[in-house]
């Protein structure tokens, strides 16, 4: 006897569902592998979007997660959260697998990430200039989206497009 696959082919409302859950995020944590051990990392990071919905987060250069992704830039991150009510299991959440890019301050790219960020996060303004941030951009190679139970899929790059199209 041989064991059902448990995942469902992605349809259009997974899609609609891992969009949302990628819009509407404003944390999620990111999985990085340390640089001196080799050991499995995850830290909670703020969570926006750049102009083309592509996942984006400002963190500083002091924290482990950077020197992580300096030496090895693969990455994951797992967005939504549990309701107030219920079993946390039953709520949608997914998992994106990524590559990461650092955006060098003082270019093009970086004042209209800056600007792109600060409209729809107004606090960060109280840190986003400091010399020891900077901008990560995300670029999603597949995912997982769990949906609640029994609604399991896996998401391609392509899945994802109507949220990177704006």
């Amino acid at each position: 006897m041989t064991d059902k696959d448990p995942v469902q082919p992605t349809d259009d409302e997974a899609r609609a569902l891992a969009r949302s859950l990628l819009h509407d995020a404003t944390f999620g944590a990111l999985a990085v592998i340390d640089a001196a051990t080799g050991a499995p990392s995850v830290t909670r990071i703020a969570i926006g979007t750049d102009p083309t919905g592509a996942p984006v987060t400002l963190i500083s250069r002091l924290a482990t997660h950077h020197t992580a992704l300096t030496a090895d830039n693969r990455c994951a991150l797992l967005l939504g959260e549990p309701g107030p009510k219920g079993d946390p299991l039953t709520h949608p959440r997914m998992t994106l697998h990524c590559t990461a890019e650092f955006v060098a301050s003082g270019t093009e790219a970086h004042a209209a990430l800056r600007a792109h960020y600060l409209a729809s996060r107004p606090k960060s303004k109280l840190y986003i200039d400091f010399p020891d941030f900077t901008f990560l951009r995300f670029t999603i190679t597949g995912g997982l989206l769990n949906g609640g139970f029994g609604r399991a899929f896996r998401l391609a790059p392509a899945d994802l497009v109507a949220a990177l199209t704006g």
